[in-house]
């Protein structure tokens, strides 16, 4: 019988312990997953944007514009 009560007696200690780490606990346990695919268009009309705005040069512009037509 007290072999039971000190079995008895870990579970009960254990146990809580134990479903605190499944049940997540704040932000650090929180995800977010964005997936996001953009269309070819979609980039090339963006790029245009930033060069334009004069974010990027010309010669910037022709080595993005090729690499996203070549995808």
């Amino acid at each position: 019988m007290t072999l039971f009560r000190v079995l008895a007696a870990l579970l009960a200690l254990s146990l809580p312990a134990t479903l605190a780490g499944c049940g997540g606990g704040g932000a650090r346990s929180e995800t977010a997953v964005t997936n996001t695919t953009v269309s070819k268009g979609q980039q090339l009309i963006d790029l245009k944007a930033a060069l334009d705005a004069g974010a990027i040069s010309q010669s910037e512009y022709e080595r993005e514009r090729s690499r996203i037509l070549d995808e």
